[in-house]
Parts: structure tokens; C-alpha cells; sequence
């Protein structure tokens, strides 16, 4: 390591001047002035904070939808044209300055990552939303992240782990976190349950658990429930001290109706339209239970954007005991071992994340499929994932949409069905499509983030005649990058593998536009602290950076060597 190098590591000097990415409102237009960065005096700190310098940040598309929405965007609570956005929460950062009452806690450079989702009192802070992020040479460290919510949302890393590879800890972890998801296995004790009957019910619905002293909800409402079930439910609430109240089918099918939200809805019999009228009040978590023997008529409208953001799922059984359609079969998140997996979408930057870790699971599916819309996406994942997966003795297999055999392929790989269809594309006709190639007792993860309100049909009677599963997921925990950080720097994942192109500050806006178009099959990371540089794919450094390609794995894969050169080469 050159003294250069070394200097920099231990983050002894602070430049006066802070180059950052203002973004004032909706669309590109908007970012920066006069489409280049801004600079600013470098931000003096207080006792109880702490100066950080941005060392690479991940371009992510959650950036690009602020970009999009500006002040519409559900994390954003400011006028940005007084107080402009800067974008960037994929950060890998080190400390420069520490306030006087923090000089026992931290030091100077001393290394983090930021569990992003900050919440201080209840009010949300997230890093590069409200809090200046990653497209900026320094920002502050105040109380809001050292004493939030959760605690310290400041992560310690490894003095030899990469500053890419850590600042991608965080994508990374929005992956993992998705398969360690766990949903209840009874009503919500203590919450908001609705019982609605329909015209298909039946008499001798039981609940043998979570409807006792032991659980229950706090707050029950029935709509036309059979009249031996609600003389029970009816004692059972007196006995239990739980509020009851009766609603009308009217009032059920009146999406003006002013009804609370609830933790659990169920529906006693097969009817679409009582399902798509009563979700729509599920509060977040919530879970819809779907008691029935027979088909659904048609397929029901399910708001898969809620599935992927509020956590929303459907349970179900064809027994009466209501109990044994949360309990019997429980929703399951990890990929099944020895399974069958289709990855939809997998192309991209979060796709190729979802695939390398299926192939290096202990135990891993037997069957990888992986698609996507763009050819030579799917063939650099094949390429760069493909023969490991081959060498653990898995059917991996990746196909383009464009596949001439395409569809003939994606059944002869699902067999009898698949285990889990994890989608990764904000594709309505992909999820309805694929839904139908669930086996019994599969899941079918929303991992897109489709907006709310994006409805798909879907046939729900999978639900309880097979077991099937809707869920999804957004965002980590602080123990999930936690974890993430630790299998990055143990060598069980690599986050350096999703690296595609690199650039300094001034390429900002060009690698935000690159993700917005696409342009790259993973990950765009931008190294605040260098000189001018331009955006540039990974190949093309053998050109521009001959010494930092030699030092990239086969040609095409991020190194921390590659990084220390490409710094060496390019800090002032």
C-alpha cells in the first residue's frame, strides 16, 4: 500500500470543500445545477456528532424513483427546493471528525456502513432521503442515527474489507432479509379481527386455538357469519372481554365506509367478490384467511403492491377449524432444499444478488431457473454464475424471453411446479403468468417493488385447495446488514461480484441515468473522494485502466486489489 494509500486510510485530512449531488425536485432536470454537482463548505460538527467521509456508494433504482417522484415519494416529507435531496444510502463511509462527548466511543478512521431505514422517535430519516446521502464527499452524523429507534444505525466494518463490497452490504442485505421473513401462525393477540360469511358457508366452523384466554383479538367484527358460529363467537367475546360489533354485507361492499384496519379478515366460502371487497382494509402485516372447498369462480384482484410493501398475505384451509388455516401450513420464506426455483428477472443488479445466493446456499435447490426480458443480461449471469452452479451438482438453467423454446423450457423445467417463483421484474403479466406454475405448498415472492394500489389477478383458490403463498418484502434490519457484512467479509457472499461500472462524483448523473436505461446487468458504484472520472464499465478499464483490469477476477469481477489500484491511480 503507497503512502498515498495509507494516508487516505487513516483519514487525517479533510478537504474545506464538500462536492455533492443537490436534487430540488422531480426529474433529472433537477439534479444538480446546471446538470454538475454543487460545492459547499465542508460542515463543521457539534459535541454529540460525528464527520464522515463517503469512500463509494451504490447507485440503486429506489434512487431513481425519488428521482421520478421528487416530493411525491413516500419517504420524502420537505420542500426540496429550499432543502434539496441528496441521494445515496448504498454507503460505505469513514469518520473524520469526532465532537468532543463522542471521543471514548469512536475514533477518527474508523469505518462504517448505515442501516439506511432510520427512524428517530417515530418519524422516518432514511439515509440519502432525509439525511444527506452517499452523492456527497462528507455529511454529518447526528443523534438520529447514533441513538435512533433501532439503536446505532452505524455498522462497523473490517479494516481489509473493500469499500464497494461494504457499501453493497446493503442491497445485499435487502436480499437475505427476504428469506428470513416470518409471518403469525394465529390471529394477532390483542388485535383487529373482521369474520365475514358468504353465501357458500357453513355451519361448524371451530377455532381449536388463539380464540381463548391464552389469545384473542382485542377487537372483533362479524358480516353475515352463520348463525351457530356467531352465537359461539358471541360468547366467546363476552366471556373474553372483546368489543364486538356487526356489520352489514352493505357496508362491506361501500369502499367509503369509514372501518377501521384489521390484522385479520376471514372469509367463510368461496367468493371473490367478498375477497377483493374486505382486503382492501388490511392493516400492515395483515393476513386474509380463506376458508373453502371449493374453487373460486374467477381469479381475484389482489393489490400486489401491498403484498410486496404492507407485508399482506393470504392463508388458507378447507377445514372448518379456522385455526389450522394459520397453523397447519405455515408460510415458508427460504427456498425449499432440493427444490425447484424460478427467479423472474433476473438479469439485473438485485437478480443476479437473489441467484449467487440460491447457488451457495447449505443446502440449495436442485433446480435453478433464471429469465429475464434482455439477452445478454441472462448470458453474463450464466456466465459468471453458471459454473459454480454446475459444480455443486445443480440444474441451473437461464433462458431470455426471446428463447425460441422458451415457454416449452419453463415447463419442462417446473415439472409437477415450482417450489418458489421469487419475482425480481415489476411485471403485472409476469406474476400472473407465473403464479400458475406454483406446485402445491409453493411460494411466490414479490420481491419488486410494484407501487400500491397495482392490481393483479390471481387465482386464490391455490390458497387453501394447495397451500400456495403470496408474500413479499422491502428494505432490511439493522441485524440483517449486520449479518449481511459478516458473510461478506467470512467470503460466503460476494458483493464485489455485483459490481459492472465505476466512476467518480462527476459521473453521478450518468450512472443514475444508466440505471434508470438499464444499461448495466448489476451495479453502478460511484467513488466520491477521486479525481474526475468517467463512467466506465468494468471491460473497458483493460483500455483506461490497464494495471486496474490485471487486477480484477477473470477479467470481469470487482476486486479489492482492483480497488486499491483504481484509488492509487486516482486520489488526488
Amino acid at each position: 500500500m503507497s503512502d498515498k494509500l495509507k494516508q487516505y486510510v487513516a483519514a487525517t485530512e479533510v478537504a474545506p470543500d464538500n462536492r455533492l449531488w443537490p436534487l430540488f425536485g422531480a426529474g433529472f432536470e433537477n439534479l444538480g445545477v446546471d446538470g454538475q454537482p454543487t460545492s459547499e463548505q465542508t460542515p463543521e460538527i457539534g459535541p454529540d456528532q460525528l464527520l464522515v467521509r463517503h469512500d463509494a456508494v451504490g447507485i440503486c433504482f429506489s434512487d431513481i424513483k425519488v428521482i421520478n417522484a421528487g416530493e411525491q415519494h413516500p419517504r420524502i416529507f420537505r420542500d426540496m427546493k429550499k432543502e434539496p435531496v441528496v441521494l445515496g444510502h448504498e454507503v460505505s463511509l469513514t469518520v473524520v471528525g469526532v465532537g468532543d462527548n463522542l471521543r471514548t466511543q469512536y475514533r477518527v478512521g474508523d469505518r462504517f456502513i448505515v442501516q439506511a431505514d432510520i427512524y428517530y422517535q417515530g418519524v422516518n430519516y432514511a439515509y440519502g432521503y432525509m439525511i444527506q446521502g452517499g452523492m456527497s464527499q462528507y455529511s454529518v452524523i447526528d443523534h438520529r442515527i447514533l441513538k435512533g429507534d433501532d439503536g446505532n444505525y452505524l455498522i462497523p466494518v473490517q479494516a481489509g474489507t473493500g469499500y464497494a463490497e461494504s457499501a453493497l452490504a446493503e442491497p445485499w442485505a435487502c436480499v437475505i432479509a427476504t428469506y428470513g421473513l416470518t409471518y403469525r401462525t394465529g390471529l394477532k393477540n390483542g388485535g383487529t379481527t373482521w369474520i365475514i360469511g358468504t353465501s357458500r358457508s357453513r355451519d361448524d366452523y371451530v377455532f381449536s386455538v388463539g380464540f381463548d384466554a391464552q389469545s384473542h383479538p382485542a377487537r372483533l367484527v362479524l358480516t353475515q357469519v352463520p348463525d351457530p358460529f356467531a352465537t359461539w363467537l358471541q360468547a366467546q367475546a363476552a366471556n373474553l372481554g372483546i368489543e364486538l360489533t356487526e356489520l352489514s354485507p352493505e357496508t362491506l361492499h361501500d369502499p367509503g365506509a369509514d372501518l377501521p384496519q384489521f390484522d385479520d379478515i376471514i372469509v367463510l366460502g368461496p367468493d371473490p367478490d367478498v375477497i377483493e371487497a374486505a382486503s382492501p382494509r388490511l392493516a400492515d402485516f395483515g393476513i386474509v384467511a380463506l376458508i373453502a372447498t371449493e374453487p373460486l369462480a374467477r381469479a381475484v384482484q389482489v393489490d400486489i403492491g401491498r403484498v410486496h410493501y404492507n407485508r399482506w398475505t393470504y392463508v388458507g384451509g378447507t377445514t372448518p377449524d379456522i385455526a389450522q388455516a394459520y397453523s397447519a401450513h405455515p408460510v415458508r420464506s427460504e427456498l425449499k432444499a432440493d427444490g425447484r426455483s424460478w427467479f423472474i428477472g433476473a438479469g439485473g443488479p438485485m437478480g443476479q444478488m437473489h441467484v449467487q445466493r440460491a447457488v451457495r446456499l447449505a443446502s440449495p435447490p436442485t433446480t435453478i431457473l433464471a429469465t429475464a426480458r434482455t439477452p445478454d443480461r441472462i448470458a453474463e449471469l450464466d456466465e459468471t454464475i453458471g459454473q459454480e452452479a454446475w459444480a455443486r451438482g445443480l440444474n441451473f438453467t437461464c433462458l431470455s424471453l426471446s428463447s425460441p423454446d422458451y415457454a416449452d423450457q419453463v415447463a419442462t423445467l417446473a415439472g409437477s411446479g415450482f417450489d418458489d417463483i421469487i419475482v425480481l421484474a415489476p411485471s403485472t403479466t409476469a406474476i400472473a403468468e407465473a403464479a400458475g406454475y406454483l406446485a402445491p405448498g409453493g411460494v411466490m415472492n414479490v420481491f419488486a417493488g410494484l407501487k400500491r394500489g397495482t392490481m393483479v389477478p390471481l387465482d386464490l383458490s391455490g390458497v387453501y385447495l394447495k397451500n400456495i403463498r403470496f408474500i413479499g418484502h422491502t428494505a432490511s434490519t439493522i441485524d440483517d446488514l449486520k449479518r449481511m457484512l459478516h458473510q461478506t467479509e467470512a467470503g460466503e457472499l460476494s458483493p464485489n461480484r455485483s459490481v459492472k461500472a465505476v466512476g467518480s462524483l462527476a459521473a453521478a448523473r450518468e450512472g443514475f441515468q444508466a440505471v434508470h436505461d438499464a444499461r448495466f446487468p448489476g451495479k453502478v458504484v460511484i467513488f466520491p473522494q477521486i479525481k474526475d472520472f468517467p463512467l466506465t464499465p468494468l471491460p473497458a478499464l483493460k483500455e483506461r485502466l490497464p494495471s486496474v483490469y490485471a487486477k480484477l477476477k477473470d477479467g470481469h469481477e470487482w476486486t479489492v486489489e482492483a480497488e486499491q489500484e483504481f484509488l492509487e491511480l486516482l486520489l488526488p
